[in-house]
C-alpha cells in the first residue's frame, strides 16, 4: 500500500485514485434540500432552509473530504445557480435563515458565477440570514460585494478543521491557522460574522491528544472571533480515509468524543456550538443507549445547555 505522501501535488494524485465514483447531478437542480431548526444568538429559534447546491468541485483537495462525490467537473452556465435556489425555494415552506451550501467554497468563481450575485441576492431577500460557505484563501473583494447585494446579515462559514499544526498541513487543505486568522479578520472588518468548522478527531492526530486538539481548535475559533462553532466528527466513505485507517493513521471518533466536545464548547459561552447530527450511527458503540444521545445533542444544539449525561446500563457510558 502506498504511505500518503509528502507534497501537496502528490496528495491530491493519491486522493483522487481513493475515490470512488462521484454521483451524477443535474446542474439544473440542487442534489438536495430541506428545512432545519437552529438556535439564534437572542437565544430563539428560527427555521432555516437548506440548499445544497449542485456546482464544480472545489479545487482544494483535503483528505477528510467526501462533498466531491455530489460536484460537477464542469462550471454551470450562467442563471444555473439562481435557477437551483429557486427551485428549491419554491419546494420547501417559510424559514427565517438560508444556507447556500455549495460542497465547495461560495466565492469560488468558476463554482458561483460572481455575474450571479445579483439574482442570488434578490431571490434570499426575504431571509434575516444568508449563510455561505468557503475557504480562507478565497475570502477576498467578491465577499464584500456579495455582502452589500443582500438585503438580510450575510454569514461566512470557514473550515478551520484543526489547529494541530502537523495535521492540518497533511489535511491537504493549503492553509495555516495564520492565514485561517487573517481571513477571519478581514470578514470582521467586513462586519460580516463568521461561522467555523471543526472536525472531531481528524486524521493524523493521536488518539490520546485528539480531545485536547478539539479544545485547543474551539478556543481558537473564538479567539478568531467566530459567532458559531460547528462540530464535525470525521467520517468515513471517501476511499482516502479508508486507506488513512489502514495505515494507522485515522480511526472513527466514538460519539462520546462530540458529546465531549460540544459540552466544553457550550461551557465557554464564547458564542453558539453545535454538533452535526447528520449519519451519527457510524459512531455509535451501542444500539441502547444511541437513540436518547442523539436526542441529547440535537437539545443541546437548540438549548446551548448541558443536560446530565446518559447513563447506559448496556454500555456504561456516564
Amino acid at each position: 500500500m502506498v504511505a500518503y505522501p509528502a507534497s501537496s501535488a502528490e496528495r491530491d494524485r493519491w486522493i483522487i485514485e481513493h475515490r470512488p465514483q462521484r454521483n451524477e447531478l443535474d446542474p439544473a437542480k440542487p442534489y438536495a434540500f430541506f428545512l432545519e431548526s437552529e438556535r439564534t444568538s437572542d437565544g430563539g429559534v428560527v427555521e432555516v432552509a437548506t440548499i445544497f447546491l449542485t456546482n464544480r468541485e472545489c479545487p482544494w483537495k483535503c483528505v477528510f473530504c467526501d462533498l466531491w462525490k455530489n460536484t460537477l467537473t464542469y462550471t454551470v452556465p450562467l442563471g444555473a445557480i439562481p435557477a437551483q435556489i429557486e427551485y428549491a425555494l419554491s419546494r420547501l415552506p417559510p424559514a427565517g435563515h438560508i444556507k447556500l451550501y455549495n460542497s465547495g467554497s461560495f466565492f469560488d468563481r468558476r463554482a458561483v458565477p460572481c455575474e450571479d450575485y445579483a439574482s442570488i441576492a434578490r431571490l434570499v431577500r426575504s431571509f434575516e440570514r444568508v449563510i455561505v460557505e468557503c475557504h480562507p484563501a478565497l475570502i477576498q473583494a467578491e465577499v464584500l460585494k456579495f455582502r452589500k447585494l443582500v438585503a438580510g446579515t450575510l454569514e461566512v462559514a470557514m473550515g478551520l478543521e484543526t489547529v494541530h499544526p502537523g495535521a492540518l498541513d497533511r489535511l491537504n487543505k493549503r492553509v495555516t491557522v495564520e492565514q485561517f486568522a487573517r481571513a477571519a479578520n478581514l470578514l470582521r472588518s467586513y462586519d460580516i460574522p463568521l461561522r467555523v468548522f471543526i472536525l472531531v478527531h481528524p486524521p493524523f492526530v493521536p488518539s490520546a491528544e485528539a480531545e485536547a486538539w478539539v479544545r485547543r481548535s474551539i478556543d481558537f475559533a473564538f479567539e478568531c472571533g467566530a459567532a458559531v462553532c460547528s462540530l464535525i466528527p470525521t467520517r468515513s466513505g471517501n476511499g482516502a480515509l479508508e486507506a488513512l485507517a489502514a495505515q494507522g493513521e485515522f480511526s472513527l471518533p466514538p460519539l462520546s468524543a462530540l458529546e465531549d466536545a460540544i459540552a466544553y464548547g457550550v461551557n465557554l459561552r464564547r458564542g453558539r456550538v453545535f454538533a452535526d447530527l447528520w449519519d451519527l450511527k457510524k459512531f455509535s458503540r451501542c444500539s441502547t443507549c444511541f437513540a436518547a444521545r442523539v436526542e441529547r445533542l440535537d437539545l443541546i444544539n437548540k438549548s446551548q445547555s448541558i443536560p446530565a449525561a446518559i447513563v447506559c446500563p448496556q454500555c456504561g457510558r456516564r
